[in-house]
């Protein structure tokens, strides 16, 4: 037997693997979609016949294959960020070599997308949760009540054991969604081969006659029938985990299949039993079987609701590294994963959001109104964006092909963007409201950040030039070596001023120490850092983390010691100095002037401090304070 042959079982086994997992993880959201997809498409019809059912499914039979499948499955992959995908990764992308307004235009697209994921991590687990727990009102109607408090409930222990990490839970996350995928076709099934003229839905004919028949209704409708491609980005945005292969085969093998024979499985079961619009799916199951669905199907959700939890961490993290946001608690609950991480803050906001919601909005219902918007706007944003990367990676041949494309996507995307803005009254301004927010609060970040480098570059002298001067003429010196942090390669950093006007002193040895986010997710240890000589006994490093790594700066330093031996950066030797900026508003500007810069203050006051960011010793590191107007 050849060594090719026994390779073999250890890569399906592979394969398998990262299947169940992107089952678990990618495709929770969009898996869930059943509950309640087809359930609010009803509501906008009064009394429909059979050409409204068929059309309806027709619609949203092609709105998977032409939204899920061709743009995100087979096409949007594609713009991938070495592996990585999701909003800010193409944004990365697009940004390389543009500068100016048509840059920061970029910029503003990209907070947009990311914005409404945050939407979408609050709407998901609040409708996801209440819809699979109101299928025990089919149980009994005496539940009723105790609906909104079982979901509460259900998702405070799910908040709850965030700390604690998804590693384990992660495992049985694939294995569970294939159960429900396989529950949700085998009913569908059932159904179709007891009405199998609803399978005539696959005809486009019957979505064009149903739009010529009724357009204000159809575009009306697409409002709710969104609510079955919700998790598009999710699969996106995922990527990375598992692969574009794996996310393709999970796509086309198991989940597209499950989610159709599920949708058309609850058209058969209308058709031949209207009354059973009420909630056609868990009146798809047996009456014996009413119970265990919807155990699994609570079970489901959370999986989903998870998926999304886990993204605006992900999403934080790297809106952290790329100068969105102010620097973070970042917790790791993996040893081994460098993608299993926890912030406290982001739980505790998402946990309050999504309480209120279940609270002041009470069934999924009245929340399929919030929902669609903030998954339409992140589509429309990642079509704006794919049309600065897919193309120009291509040569001018076919290019035009790849725009043609993509104008379709942008269409699609338009109309479905519109018709969900008719129910911004309805619950719509929720999601516009976080993601405005939130975007206000990136904004002011990233502009307070460029300020505030642009003032310390004015009034700092070139490292270099400093160097040799303070060597030609030294201060007292004292052992050891003096690692200074500093904002901007190449000048000198305000703690050295302080400590030479203050202490008098300069070490033996002087590192200044610049760190860089790169645009890309993962850097290689060779590109880790760059280390230039400025003098007999000083040097400047600029150490570039990825925007899916966290900087560890005593690691980098080890690293530095081993490539540099005679640079010496023994832990005990090393003393970290640090400014820490105090922001002072100006009182004389007026207020539309000044309130950004308050809140740029405020978010700088309750930044993370910058020792635990970068994993410094606390108790070798002196921070000098400074003074900044803004």
């Amino acid at each position: 037997m050849t060594s090719e042959h026994r390779r073999e079982p250890a890569v399906t086994t592979s394969s398998r693997t990262l299947l169940l997992g992107a089952l678990g993880v990618v495709y929770g959201d969009i898996g869930t979609s059943p509950l309640y997809a087809i359930k609010a498409s009803l509501s906008f019809l009064e009394q429909p016949g059979t050409a409204d059912i068929l059309g309806l499914l027709s619609l949203l039979f092609w709105l998977l294959m032409i939204v899920v499948s061709l743009k995100y499955v087979m096409i949007i992959v594609c713009a991938d960020n070495r592996g990585e995908g999701g909003t800010l990764a193409l944004l990365e992308l697009a940004l390389r070599g543009v500068s100016g307004r048509k840059r920061w235009f970029f910029i503003v697209l990209g907070l947009i997308g990311a914005c409404l994921f945050y939407g979408d991590s609050v709407i998901t687990p609040a409708i996801s949760v209440l819809s699979a727990i109101e299928g025990i009102r089919l149980v009994s109607h005496t539940l009723d009540a105790w609906i909104v408090p079982i979901s509460v409930a259900v998702l405070a222990l799910l908040f709850l054991i965030q700390s604690r990490g998804t590693g384990a839970m992660g495992r049985l996350f694939g294995p569970v969604m294939l159960v429900w995928f396989s529950v949700m076709g085998g009913l569908g099934a059932w159904h179709i081969a007891q009405a199998p003229q609803i399978l005539q839905a696959v005809n486009p004919a019957w979505a064009i006659g149903f739009i010529a028949k009724a357009p204000w209704t159809a575009y009306v409708l697409l409002g709710a029938l969104v609510l079955a491609v919700t998790g598009a980005e999710s699969l996106y945005a995922d990527m990375g985990h598992f692969g574009r292969s794996a996310v393709r085969r999970a796509w086309f093998g198991i989940v597209l299949p499950a989610l159709l024979l599920c949708y058309f499985g609850q058209g058969a079961l209308i058709l031949s039993q209207p009354e059973a619009m009420v909630n056609p799916f868990f009146l798809m199951a047996p009456a014996w079987a009413l119970a265990p669905l919807v155990a699994l199907a609570t079970v489901a959700t959370i999986i989903a609701s998870q998926s999304v939890i886990s993204g605006a961490f992900s999403v934080t993290r790297q809106a952290v590294q790329l100068g969105f946001w102010p620097r973070m608690a970042i917790l790791h609950t993996s040893a081994q994963e460098e993608g299993q991480v926890y912030l406290p803050r982001v739980n505790v906001l998402l946990f309050v959001s999504v309480t209120i919601l279940v609270v002041s909005f009470g069934s999924s219902d009245n929340l399929a109104h919030a929902y669609g918007l903030a998954v339409t706007g992140t589509m429309l944003m990642t079509s704006l964006l794919a049309f600065a990367v897919l193309p120009r990676r291509h040569g001018p041949g076919v290019r035009w092909l790849w725009t043609a494309l993509l104008l379709v996507f942008l269409a699609i995307d338009v109309v479905l963007f519109s018709s969900n803005m008719l129910k911004l009254l309805d619950g719509g301004w929720v999601p516009l409201l976080i993601g405005g927010t939130l975007f206000t609060l990136m904004a002011t970040w990233k502009q307070g950040r460029e300020r505030m480098h642009e003032a310390l570059a004015a009034n700092q002298p070139p490292l270099a030039s400093f160097m040799e001067a303070l060597e030609a003429d030294p201060p007292t010196r004292v052992p050891g070596t003096a690692v200074f942090m500093s904002m901007i390669a190449g000048t000198v950093p305000p703690a050295l001023l302080h400590n030479l006007k203050h202490n008098k002193v300069l070490h033996e040895q002087t590192l200044f120490l610049t760190v860089q986010s790169a645009d890309i997710p993962y850097v290689p240890l060779s590109e880790r850092c760059n280390l230039l000589r400025l003098s007999n006994t000083s040097w400047q490093a600029i150490g570039r983390w990825g925007f899916k790594e966290e900087p560890n700066v005593p690691l980098l330093l080890q690293y530095v010691h081993q490539e540099h031996p005679e640079l010496d950066l023994d832990p005990m030797q090393v003393s970290y100095f640090l400014s820490r900026q105090t922001i002072i508003v100006v009182r004389k500007l007026p207020l539309h002037l000044a309130w950004r810069r308050r809140l740029f203050a405020f978010m700088a006051r309750n930044a993370s401090r910058s020792t635990r960011f970068y994993r410094i010793p606390p108790n070798r590191v002196v921070e000098m304070g400074m003074q900044m107007e803004l």
